[in-house]
């Protein structure tokens, strides 16, 4: 193991790095269901876990792991599961519960080729729209998408923070291809980790409003456990957080809970963009087809054609303004990604533009060839 100051050298896979980076972060509970592509993290996590102070539960399905998280961070604690397509498919009722009562949490969802058991240990990028629109109602979500083992652990512990700061559930979006991927890594000094935690309430049990509005949307929150009590629902409630028929109180819950995700969209959205400046064509990608779109930006590159590159990190809220303004000098966009073009639809209402899409949803990655073939045939 190599060291860099107070910075440890590592080798190792996605699906550790998520492990390390959330205990980093402070999460203490993990109950989940071993699932492909993403088990590591689990069988990781129950060994790691009580070697700092926390717990690890393996529930009897994905239903039953998204409501323990849910409770223990009621309780106090920093909570995460990891699943696959299938299981956050079971997992949105909760998911939903969680928007709803305002409960941090993260879930990491290592995704693979659907729908149903689908491709179990093939890599895929089609559960993108599920991690926005999987439960129903309108709803707050925060979606990232790393794309190398060093952005995995830069990212879960981001995703934490999102969590915590703003009281949602946050989606940790990895592929079989990052999740099991072998990557040497830094591992920065826990004095260099920026961790963010949720904001408690300073009024005492008694005065305690629950969902009281706030100047910044977000209600502090009390723990249960340390002398306050309060009701928790998935109905629409009011600041007490019993359940209210009251047409203006349910609709000031609703706008504030979205607010608060859309009020600080220009604090969370966050993308990378190269050789953009003179480009007249964008390759916009996230996860692991972004590196293939890298490579095939240098090699198109050398051959003198002019492309950059738009790099997704947060996928929900997405990037709609940027991509708007790119648009007034980009001639064509070129959206690689592994499914039928979940996010190139989200491009072309940015751009109001019809994009070049590049897919496979065979298991199989998307090859630099492709995208500089595509490429190559937009530059002629």
């Amino acid at each position: 193991m190599e060291k860099l100051d107070k910075r440890t050298v590592k080798i190792m896979t996605g699906n550790e790095a998520c492990a390390e980076a959330a205990i980093a972060a402070g999460m203490r509970f993990f109950a989940g269901y071993p699932i492909t592509p993403s088990s590591e993290i689990a069988e990781i996590l129950s060994k790691r876990l009580p070697e700092v102070g926390g717990v690890f539960i393996q529930m009897e399905d994905e239903i039953a792991s998204m409501g323990a998280i849910i409770g223990a961070s009621l309780s106090g604690l920093k909570s995460m599961t990891a699943t696959s397509g299938p299981g956050f498919s079971l997992m949105q009722e909760n998911i939903g519960y969680a928007s709803m009562a305002e409960v941090p949490v993260v879930v990491v969802n290592v995704m693979r080729g659907g729908p149903s058991t689908g491709l179990p240990t093939l890599p895929s990028q089609a559960d993108v729209m599920q991690a926005r629109w999987g439960t129903h109602g309108d709803h707050p979500v925060i979606a990232v998408t790393p794309s190398t083992v060093q952005e995995i652990y830069e990212w879960t512990v981001k995703s934490f923070n999102f969590s915590e700061k703003y009281r949602v559930p946050v989606i940790l979006l990895l592929d079989e291809i990052i999740g099991h991927l072998n990557e040497k890594i830094v591992i920065p000094d826990t004095d260099e980790i920026k961790i963010i935690n949720r904001p408690l309430s300073t009024d005492p049990p008694e005065k305690y409003i629950p969902y009281k509005f706030t100047e910044d949307d977000v209600p502090p929150i009390a723990h249960y456990g340390t002398g306050y009590r309060f009701n928790v629902t998935g109905l629409s409630h009011d600041e007490t957080g019993f359940p209210t028929n009251d047409p203006k109180k349910i609709d000031a819950l609703y706008r504030r809970i979205n607010r608060k995700i859309e009020r600080y969209k220009n604090e969370i959205i966050f993308y990378k963009t190269e050789l953009l400046d003179d480009a007249e064509i964008c390759l916009v990608s996230y996860g692991s087809s972004a590196r293939s779109a890298k490579r095939a930006l240098r090699e198109a590159r050398a051959s003198g054609i002019k492309v950059g590159l738009f790099q997704i990190y947060v996928l929900w809220p997405f990037p709609y303004e940027a991509l708007r303004e790119i648009s007034k000098r980009i001639r064509k966009f070129i959206v690689p990604e592994m499914n039928l073009g979940q996010i190139a639809h989200e491009v072309e209402c940015a751009t109001r533009t019809d994009c070049i899409k590049v897919n496979r949803v065979d298991g199989s990655p998307i090859t630099p060839q492709e995208v500089l073939e595509k490429i190559k045939y937009v530059s002629i």
